[in-house]
């Protein structure tokens, strides 16, 4: 545990708190210009994408040189923005052209610092569009765009950098990061853990069960599949194998859960606050319709896990080895406290999420001072603050680099009518009808879900796809949970598979084995989008209880046959029987009245 007074990591620590108070302060502070909020919050992050990480001495000068001009950059936008505003997004001097050429090249930089070069290359071609596209002959081209008028639409307007979804990223997302990383700082993590050992440990297939059940609930906290595993994992992967786990199917396990936390509410990662500015559909009204479709997530996988104790003595977690039950009750307190403040707040008192987080973060904070003994530690509780703090700072700066470096390629489909182009394409490729047009959809979500993070992936596939699907029948909520679940296919599936590769690196096994293992057990991320669409009472649980829990129930049976029709020992017969019953359960309401 890092001390809050150690003299390297005070600087990390108190940016990490300017950037906690700047975004709860925003919650507080009533109305506060975009063009004030928004420039600011890419500000905060520059320090810990360019910084932070720095390892060698010519990383960290150009690294503070960048964000120095950035921060300056971001700072004059705030200052100006009432000048700016009356400038309806048009670049008055050569000064504001290279000032926006500049913020948008940081922002593309930015986001290959944190995770890569595909995001930012997809932005720059892109602008490569927005800026030439005037050339390209037949449906694919645009009439053109002045260049001060398309530079500053991205800078100094709200249709790029400062577009929505930043706004998102300032004023939800944020907020719920700020929430994970205080609950993540204290016992929160073993709480989970210790309540799946209790719940599942002493089960066939137990340990594997434990890794599911606490997956599941350390990943509606952190909305990473990677972390998900890395943290975790640290503690499932070993258990496993040390039961005479087969490595493949101990890494499978853990990569399938683990990729279950970003549709697992109430926090669902960046992409359920995204969706809320996308659908206009409030955030509790999401996390309701998305209940269903996760739990059966989680039941598939549970499932899978006993189909393969027929083929693996998979064994339960020695007695000795689970906790007890005073400390489950203790370890417990220290996330249904938080949880328990958040959901009160949101469903009894009906403040909005944003709200309703914050207390839930001072609560989370007051328990950072308390250990399983159970006894209060002062100096325990700020060493702990201290590591929130910089988890604060570095998870923020995360999301909100891919965010906004998204907010680059939204702005260009805005700007040119790509968006609409690509729709078009879309409804006749699939020859206006919807399951077709699904397919399509699927396999660009897949696609470009292995070059782009999740939320990334979600944000750039429903801006083409989503008007097209809504064209064809669907409900836009319906449309966004579709594409945002099949985004997540990367995340198990080859070529790319990122929790697949983390998850076979911890335990030393052939990641193409992890993957396949993987696959079969995380069937349902693979047919459950699906389901929604031929079962569409499934997301309406709110208003529709009774049509929500039959279809709950029956497409619950089809992956269960599904998942022993891959998985069992049962002869080709069987497991055809079950294969062909699966999918009518699955996809019977499509053809119901």
């Amino acid at each position: 545990m890092t001390s809050f007074f150690s003299g390297a990591s005070r600087v990390w620590i108190v940016l990490g708190a300017i950037t906690a108070v700047f975004h709860i302060g925003l919650i507080f502070y009533g109305l506060v210009p975009n063009l004030v909020a928004r420039p600011l919050h890419m500000a905060l992050i520059l320090p810990w994408v360019f910084l932070y990480s720095a390892k060698t001495p010519l990383e960290w000068w150009s690294g503070a040189s960048i964000t120095a001009i950035g921060v300056a950059g971001c700072v004059w936008i705030a200052l100006n923005q009432q000048m700016l505003r009356n400038q309806y997004g048009f670049l008055e001097d050569q000064f504001q052209v290279v000032l926006a050429i500049t913020l948008l090249l940081i922002a593309m930089e930015g986001a290959r610092r944190m995770i890569g070069w595909p995001l930012p290359l997809v932005a720059l071609c892109a602008l490569l569009y927005g800026l030439y596209g005037q050339n390209i002959p037949g449906e694919f081209g645009h009439a053109g765009t002045p260049l001060r008028s398309f530079l500053g639409t991205l800078v100094i307007a709200e249709g790029g950098l400062w577009g929505s979804l930043t706004g998102v990223s300032v004023g939800v997302v944020a907020i719920f990061v700020i929430f994970g990383a205080v609950l993540n700082a204290g016992e929160a993590g073993q709480g989970f853990m210790n309540v799946a050992a209790a719940a599942a440990g002493r089960l066939t297939g137990g340990a594997a069960k434990v890794s599911v059940l606490s997956s599941a609930l350390f990943g509606s906290i952190s909305g990473s599949a990677s972390a998900n595993v890395a943290s975790t994992g640290a503690i499932t992967l070993p258990a496993m194998t040390k039961l005479g786990y087969p490595k493949r199917l101990a890494a499978a396990v853990e990569a399938v859960a683990s990729s279950g936390g970003q549709i697992m509410p109430p926090l669902m990662g960046a992409g359920a606050f995204v969706m809320v500015e996308l659908t206009g559909v409030p955030y509790t009204q999401i996390m309701l319709a998305a209940s269903l479709p996760a739990i059966l997530y989680f039941l598939t996988v549970w499932m899978g896990i006993n189909a393969y104790a027929q083929r693996f003595e998979l064994q339960a977690v020695p007695e000795d080895q689970r906790p007890s039950t005073r400390v489950v009750a203790i370890t417990s307190i220290f996330f249904l406290v938080p949880f328990s403040v958040l959901l009160f707040a949101m469903f009894i008192a009906g403040f909005t999420p944003q709200y309703a987080a914050v207390i839930a973060i001072f609560a989370g904070v007051a328990v950072l001072f308390f250990d399983a003994t159970p006894r209060m530690g002062l100096r325990q509780g700020v060493a702990r603050l201290g590591d929130a703090l910089r988890a604060i700072g570095q998870q923020v700066a995360m999301i909100a680099a891919i965010i906004i470096c998204a907010s680059i390629i939204i702005g260009v489909l805005g700007i040119t009518g790509l968006g609409i182009k690509i729709t078009s394409v879309i409804l006749s490729g699939s020859g206006g009808t919807l399951w077709p047009a699904l397919l399509l959809t699927a396999l660009a979500c897949l696609l470009l879900g292995m070059e782009v993070p999740t939320t990334a992936a979600y944000v750039i596939c429903v801006s083409v796809a989503g008007p097209a699907l809504t064209q064809l029948g669907l409900e836009p909520l319906q449309a966004h949970l579709f594409v945002f679940w099949f985004a997540l296919l990367s995340t198990i599936t080859p070529p790319v598979c990122g929790a697949v590769f983390i998850a076979a690196g911890m335990i030393g096994e052939n990641w193409l084995k992890v993957a396949l293992t993987a696959m079969a057990l995380g069937v349902g991320l693979y047919i459950i989008p699906l389901a929604m669409i031929a079962n569409p009472d499934m997301i309406r649980i709110a208003t529709n209880t009774t049509g929500a829990l039959i279809a709950f129930v029956m497409v619950g049976i089809g992956l269960s046959c599904l998942s022993y029709a891959l998985i069992g020992r049962a002869g080709w017969l069987r497991r055809t029987l079950l294969a062909v019953g699966g999918f009518i359960a699955c996809f019977a309401g499509a053809f119901l009245p």
